[in-house]
């Protein structure tokens, strides 16, 4: 009995998903809840998986189409056998290297993406080398040849030599590689934009001594790892915490504007940005302001994998009241961050830098952190966008505060 496979139900704020990867091709066995196909969306990457045991027997939408929400996009015949699979198979799998087989229209190691970039650009399909796994013919190696065609250049096929040992160049090539933008750098790409023709952003400074939570990590960290099993103390549980408390105090900061219309949020869900090999994500931290230390950096350290391995879910990056950003842990000194819309600020932390400072008319070498709080000020004044950084200061600076709520 053949079943439907159909895209996932996206929600009302996607409109709909590009097909990125099959990871089965047409007459192969698959088992039930096996992965089948990774639909790129503007937030997340959706996992298509097998509803029963059976074979692929047909996809309906390449790598590169554009899919609607519960469109159909293949179909698994439930109860066959991998005997369905082209006859090409076992020659492939005992010979993998024999390339000129992949022309063939039942060849199984041809991307579908491949072969249609391809043949809209007048290539042989024969005389594509794949750099996949397996010697999978994939997307880039299509388009790779495409521009190699476009320069004039020889095709990677024309030197077979090269599939075994890297390409030595001479010294001034001038290499280009074009690569599609993916779905969700290009919205990260539509939304900055747009924050900055849309917003009156501003961005206010200051600085904090990062003494006291070092000290109190540096005491504490193993006490706290093993009670709370295996939970790193870092520092971004401080700033939430400090950035809940200060958002109580400066409830503009965590509103938002809708229309002609403020809307205060009575809670604190805490965007906190994470950089992924297809772009940066926000995952939330709902209703910070009750979470503990312990909860605050076992949830991040959760968003950190999922976030690598692709598996952030719609629902971890929907809604936020406020962002916090830190590219200190690449280095950065000093940036102004750009506000996540709806929201009206976000947070900038910074590399931890030792410097002089003058203590008491005494100078102290101390380990100092800039903070960034970037707002729009069609909504925040300077004066609340100081003083939430001044609150930030003061509690990250004495972080008994944060324990006392004083």
């Amino acid at each position: 009995m053949a079943i439907e496979i159909k895209a996932p139900t996206f929600p009302e704020s996607v409109a709909d998903g590009t097909v990125a990867t099959w990871h089965k091709k047409p007459g192969e066995a698959v088992k039930r809840d096996e992965l089948l196909v990774d639909i790129e969306t503007d937030k997340v990457v959706l996992e298509v998986v097998a509803p029963a045991d059976g074979v692929l027997a047909e996809i309906l939408k390449n790598e590169g189409d554009t899919v609607l929400s519960e469109e159909v996009i293949a179909r698994v015949e439930e109860g066959a056998t991998a005997a369905a699979a082209p006859a090409a198979q076992p020659a492939a799998a005992s010979a993998p290297a024999a390339a000129p087989a992949v022309g063939g229209e039942e060849d199984p190691i041809l991307a579908p993406a491949a072969r249609k970039i391809a043949e809209e650009n007048g290539i042989d399909p024969a005389t594509l080398v794949g750099t996949g796994k397996g010697g999978r013919i994939t997307k880039e190696d299509a388009v790779a040849a495409v521009e190699a065609k476009k320069s004039g250049a020889a095709t990677p096929a024309a030197k077979p030599a090269a599939a075994a040992a890297p390409v030595v160049t001479a010294a001034g090539d001038r290499t280009e590689k074009r690569v599609p933008m993916t779905r969700l750098r290009a919205k990260v790409a539509e939304r900055l934009v747009e924050a900055q023709s849309s917003m009156a952003m501003l961005t206010t400074f200051n600085e904090v001594n990062m003494k006291p939570i070092m000290d109190l990590r540096s005491k504490y960290k193993d006490m706290f790892e093993k009670k709370h099993n295996g939970v790193r103390l870092g520092f971004m549980s401080f700033f939430v915490k400090a950035a809940t408390e200060a958002l109580k105090r400066q409830p503009g900061v965590n509103a938002s504007i809708d229309g002609n219309d403020i809307v205060y949020h009575g809670y604190q869900d805490i965007g906190v940005a994470v950089s992924s090999d297809r772009g940066l994500v926000v995952p939330v931290l709902r209703n910070a302001e009750f979470m503990s230390l312990a909860e605050v950096e076992g949830t991040i350290a959760d968003f950190g994998k999922k976030a690598k391995a692709g598996k952030l879910t719609m629902e971890d990056m929907q809604g936020g009241t406020f962002t916090i950003s830190n590219g200190g842990v690449f280095g950065s000194l000093l940036s102004t961050p750009i506000v996540n819309p709806p929201q009206t600020a976000i947070l900038g932390m910074h590399k931890i830098q030792e410097r002089p400072m003058a203590v008491n008319g005494q100078v102290v070498i101390l380990p100092m952190m800039y903070l960034a709080l970037s707002y729009d000020h069609r909504l925040i004044d300077g004066k609340e966008a100081v003083t939430f950084l001044v609150t930030m200061k003061d509690l990250l600076e004495d972080p008994a505060r944060l324990l006392l709520d004083i």
